[in-house]
């Protein structure tokens, strides 16, 4: 980030000091434990209703059955193309666990068109950030007979930590501020893509923890934590200028699109 030619930023920011829940991957890294055998137990237990659906649960056209768990925030759901954030656990028909993100105490972050089941595309998409949802896939929209794969349905509860768009999708608004951006005396233009929750700002000297994507007024995505999975820790003394400045505008759980010019950045 000190040596490479940059124009737009999106950031995710989250003060490593900060206690409340950030809207990003950041806030299962900074705070996930181990669980306990008791935890384990309950966690990867089958759900009673594993081959019965409640009557309340919604049913598509595909055959797709689902329930909303706990009810998320907001109202933006993930496209088909999008980086998705969850945590989940999955069994076959018969109760066996078949996967879970408890089990490795670290959400998973991965292109949604990247599953292997079409089950999971269509039950994320129904989603929004925050909600929980149990799932359950006919064959199908399983492994569909995949070898060596389970047979039959599949169920999984899921939670929906973040999505993000696809980072090689440059925005519309690349070469110039949007109308509705912001501008600091430095020159420094940025919009809020959406709200944090939490409600301090970090200093000059802070060490935050981001996800970023960078592109070049070509459109190139020229660096992204995304693909690599993993938000980034740094300190704002650390990096270029319109870094510092900007980050310092956030507060956690915050995403904000930045218009860097040549003298704040490289």
């Amino acid at each position: 980030m000190r040596s490479r030619p940059s124009v737009g930023f999106t950031e995710d920011v989250k003060q490593r000091n900060l206690l409340g829940i950030a809207l990003f991957a950041a806030l299962c890294l900074a705070g996930l434990v181990s669980p306990t055998s008791a935890q384990n137990r309950s966690v990867f237990a089958p759900p009673l209703d594993l081959n019965n659906p409640p009557a309340d649960a919604e049913k598509s056209a595909s055959g797709l059955i689902s329930k909303v768990l706990t009810p998320g925030r907001g109202t933006e759901h993930p496209l088909i193309t999008d980086m998705v954030t969850v945590e989940y656990t999955g069994w076959s028909s018969d109760g066996t666990l078949q996967d879970s993100t408890a089990s490795r105490a670290k959400p998973n972050m991965f292109p949604l068109n990247r599953t292997a089941l079409k089950g999971w595309e269509e039950c994320v998409q129904l989603m929004v950030i925050g909600e929980k949802r149990r799932c359950w896939m006919p064959e199908p929209l399983a492994y569909n007979g995949a070898a060596g794969r389970p047979k039959g349905q599949m169920v999984f509860d899921i939670e929906l930590l973040d999505t993000h768009g696809n980072p090689t999708a440059p925005p519309a608004e690349l070469k110039a501020p949007a109308a509705d951006a912001k501008r600091t005396s430095t020159g420094l233009a940025y919009k809020v893509l959406r709200p944090g929750t939490g409600t301090r700002h970090p200093a000059g000297r802070d060490k935050v923890v981001v996800h970023y994507t960078g592109w070049t007024t070509n459109g190139k995505a020229f660096d992204t934590s995304l693909t690599r999975g993993e938000p980034v820790t740094l300190g704002l003394d650390e990096v270029i200028k319109g870094w510092g400045e900007g980050l310092q505008l956030m507060v956690e759980g915050e995403r904000t699109r930045f218009w860097i010019p040549q003298d704040l950045a490289y």
